[in-house]
């Protein structure tokens, strides 16, 4: 079976718009700072952005707002070629929990993981929606550990259920991850040793104990 290339994807329609002249504006679901660097120092040339930080899953909440925090004080240090807005999502610690639900022992990766990111890429495409935005997508697919085929089949379907594009997108490719580590070291940002859930700094900390 062919592999989309979905790196391919983003560059013609950036290219495309780029014919027509046009500045599309595209809310990116972003999941921390570490992440959204690399993401947003590539499009912010061809998109007006808004970040939509958008992570009930994420504990405490402390841990949270740490994050939160971050996401701001990298937006204000970035230089961009057009400006870049954030909107803060509700946090509610227990809509993670009830699509969690009998799926509490999943492995990181598993099933569990699906319904957070459909949470967070549904409530994204809502949002972009409601508020009349031309894209939306999101900075999960950075991560060597998250399976973009996966994310971008949840994107297409949030976007058919919403009505509104979907930006597919791979940005680990061409070194998108290894930018997005020298983008922390240059701004210091905080990055996290765990996914942001309960269950995922348990996992950490099962594999922290196996590696002593």
């Amino acid at each position: 079976m062919n592999r989309i290339n979905y790196s391919k994807k983003t560059e013609l329609i950036i290219e495309n718009n780029k014919r027509e002249q046009i500045l599309p504006s595209l809310l990116i679901h972003a999941c921390c700072a570490p992440c959204s660097s690399a993401c947003l120092e590539y499009l912010n040339r061809y998109f007006k952005i808004t970040v939509y930080f958008y992570n009930p899953n994420i504990s405490p909440k402390a841990e949270f707002n740490k994050r939160l925090n971050e996401e701001k004080r990298l937006l204000n240090e970035m230089p961009f070629s057009n400006s870049v807005e954030i909107i803060e999502g509700k946090y509610d610690y227990n809509e993670f929990l009830k699509i969690s639900k009998g799926l509490e022992k999943e492995p990181e990766g598993g099933k569990r993981c699906l319904q957070c990111y459909k949470l967070r890429l549904e409530k994204t495409a809502e949002t972009a929606k409601n508020m009349g935005f031309d894209y939306f997508c999101t900075t999960l697919s950075i991560s060597p550990l998250k399976d973009s085929r996966l994310i971008n089949r949840i994107g297409y379907e949030a976007a058919e259920k919403f009505g509104v594009l979907w930006l597919p997108s791979d940005f680990k490719k061409k070194e998108g991850y290894k930018r997005s580590v020298q983008l922390s070291r240059e701004y210091g940002l905080y990055r996290q040793n765990f996914c942001g859930c309960d269950f995922s700094k348990a996992d950490n900390f099962k594999g922290d104990l196996k590696n002593e």
